[in-house]
């Protein structure tokens, strides 16, 4: 998949008007997973993912530990979001990410976060939340 493309498949899936918008949640949502995960994973994640979109968790200050309620939270204010839409849009944003990275590296990230991260994974595979 193709920048262009990503970009173009997280407009539909959110509903955003602009690609703009879409750009921000993704740079919101993937640098802040890339902060929360460790640089090795980051980077195992970002492989299948186009440059432009795998450079926001590569370039992520790696390794950091904090809460669910703190990643929400971050990707609201990198957005300029109240924390329900940015919430809403980081499930977007995975559900994308789990359809262009294999199965096995997508698993170990989600095995690397703690349970209380499971509600940012839960329209993964679940197309139908997005018509």
């Amino acid at each position: 998949m193709d920048y262009s493309e990503f970009i173009g498949q997280v407009q539909h899936r959110l509903k955003l008007g602009k690609q703009g918008q879409a750009v921000r949640a993704i740079r919101a949502t993937l640098t802040t997973l890339g902060e929360r995960l460790q640089a090795g994973e980051a980077k195992d994640l970002a492989g299948p993912l186009p440059m432009e979109i795998d450079w926001y968790l590569i370039h992520a200050e790696s390794g950091e530990r904090f809460h669910f309620d703190e990643f929400v939270s971050r990707v609201a204010e990198r957005e300029g979001i109240d924390d329900g839409d940015a919430l809403f849009h980081a499930k977007g944003v995975m559900s994308l990410v789990a359809e262009v990275v294999p199965e096995g590296e997508f698993e170990q990230i989600r095995g690397q976060l703690p349970e209380e991260y499971d509600p940012l994974f839960e329209l993964v595979g679940n197309e139908e939340a997005f018509n």
